[in-house]
């Protein structure tokens, strides 16, 4: 995924499957400068985690 897509989806009203290493997630956030976005796992846990955007699938 790129990272005008995760803007896209993070400013969206509406839900878009976000997958990361084949794990549904929200998007809570991103670091363009690093090229990463902060994830938690849907209907799980909320620990947050920062990984690269170029991981990111969208369902």
């Amino acid at each position: 995924m790129d990272m005008n897509r995760v803007k896209q989806i993070v400013s969206s009203p509406d839900d878009i499957r976000v997958c990361y290493h084949g794990q549904s997630v929200w998007i809570d956030g991103y670091d363009e400068a690093n090229r990463t976005a902060t994830v938690h796992m849907r209907g799980r846990d909320y620990e947050r985690h920062i990984v690269p955007v170029e991981e990111l699938t969208e369902e």
